[in-house]
């Protein structure tokens, strides 16, 4: 009996392992993939890099050195998952803050690189912009 018992706990301890891992490697329902047009491209990816040097406690501003991957929703506006690796500029932070394309990229010492997956809204036809979600990490 302890055997099968053991045996069944197994089974289950790996049904949740397989539960777990098949909900974190989902993706997001309703999104396509699609590339962005120039124009939006650029518009977007300037919100976001504005946005999250805005919300940056870092002394340095960061700035877009790839757009990894785009999927697309169309609701009301347009959503836009994207995934961008960001790097970290010689330019300091300063109120105005300049913009971080002009900025090179710092060297060795203080090099910083991060990938971000970011959910942002748009109306483009007007110009609106939205930073629904954001997550970074070293890469």
């Amino acid at each position: 009996m302890e055997v099968r018992d053991g045996r069944s706990l197994w089974l289950l301890l790996l049904a949740l392992v397989l539960a777990v891992t098949q909900n974190y490697n989902q993706e997001w329902p309703g999104f396509e993939e699609k590339p962005m047009s120039k124009e939006n491209m650029n518009s977007t990816l300037d919100f976001f890099i504005q946005s999250f040097n805005n919300a940056s406690n870092d002394t340095f501003l960061f700035q877009v050195q790839k757009l990894i991957r785009t999927r697309v929703q169309l609701t009301t506006g347009v959503e836009y998952l994207v995934t961008v690796r960001i790097g970290r500029t010689t330019c300091k932070r300063t109120i105005p803050a300049p913009s971080s394309a002009s900025c090179p990229l710092q060297g060795k010492k203080l090099r910083k690189s991060l990938v971000c997956e970011s959910l942002i809204y748009t109306v483009p036809w007007i110009n609106y912009f939205q930073l629904w979600n954001n997550s970074c990490l070293e890469g």
